[in-house]
């Protein structure tokens, strides 16, 4: 008689996963030696990869704090949550506001693991954590709507998550089908890789080649287009180090950075 462990087929650890790999990039511990190499394989072929990280995840928090303090959101919807590392979206929400509520969506399990654990909210606000996949735009939506009122602005965050889906699953429709649902004084936060360096679409590639999961790079203007018929907040569509920089990001030549990012309001 054999004993199986449901969770540990499904975290599928002799493969590199995003989330953990993101992980790895980002010098946390929540990675397995499959999540390792990968990471290191990309380090070697592009560098820059772990500034990427680092810039995307001091994005994260800009924004979420832009979001919290100068346009008066209280609810957010973060999806492809990712490890939870310091400052995550609660965390710099419910600074600013205690009674910020937010509901957390990712499809990798060992993500969903670490947020029950560690992803506790203040006693004024509220979280919630769905194992799900964003191209089910439907379920995430039904499942949020029992902690976020969508008679209310929301603030959604999509951060190197479209990368994730393949041109065949339509992340321009997925994106629509979630701003549709939201009302009016609703925000998109959202970041990704570019296909602007050829070292970096090489590495992609290559870790694409060599993971459970697989990353799709895009030009800047498919990007900008996640933000059609929303009003763009200032600077606009720019290289994540750009947006409401701090002194930690400046410095660094635009070109250097190959993602970018930005907020849209929905009006």
């Amino acid at each position: 008689m054999t004993s199986e462990d449901p969770l540990a087929d499904r975290l599928q650890l002799d493969r590199p996963h995003s989330a953990r790999v993101w992980n790895f990039l980002l010098g946390g511990k929540d990675n397995y030696a499959a999540d390792r190499e990968a990471g290191e394989m990309i380090v070697q072929m592009f560098p820059d990869i772990a500034l990427l990280a680092r810039l995307q995840r001091r994005f994260l928090v800009r924004a979420v704090r832009y979001l919290a303090e100068d346009a008066g959101i209280r609810q957010f919807l973060d999806i492809g949550t990712g490890l939870p590392t310091v400052d995550n979206t609660h965390e710099v929400a419910q600074r600013i506001a205690p009674d910020s509520r937010i509901v957390y969506v990712d499809n990798d399990p060992l993500v969903l693991v670490h947020a029950q654990a560690l992803l506790t909210s203040t006693p004024e606000g509220a979280c919630a954590y769905l194992e799900a996949d964003v191209r089910d735009p439907e379920r995430i939506l039904e499942v949020a709507a029992k902690t976020l009122d969508f008679d209310k602005p929301i603030a959604l965050t999509m951060l190197g998550i479209l990368g994730q889906i393949p041109d065949s699953d339509e992340p321009e429709a997925v994106v629509s089908r979630f701003l549709e649902a939201l009302p009016p004084g609703s925000y998109l936060a959202l970041s990704d890789g570019t296909d602007t360096n050829a070292a970096l679409n090489q590495a992609i590639s290559v870790y694409n080649a060599n993971s459970a999961s697989s990353y799709h790079l895009r030009g800047p203007e498919r990007i900008e287009a996640y933000f059609t018929g929303l009003e763009v907040v200032e600077p606009g569509i720019v290289p994540t180090s750009q947006w409401h920089p701090e002194p930690v990001d400046v410095g660094r030549d635009p070109s250097d950075v190959d993602a970018i990012c930005g907020i849209g309001r929905k009006a």
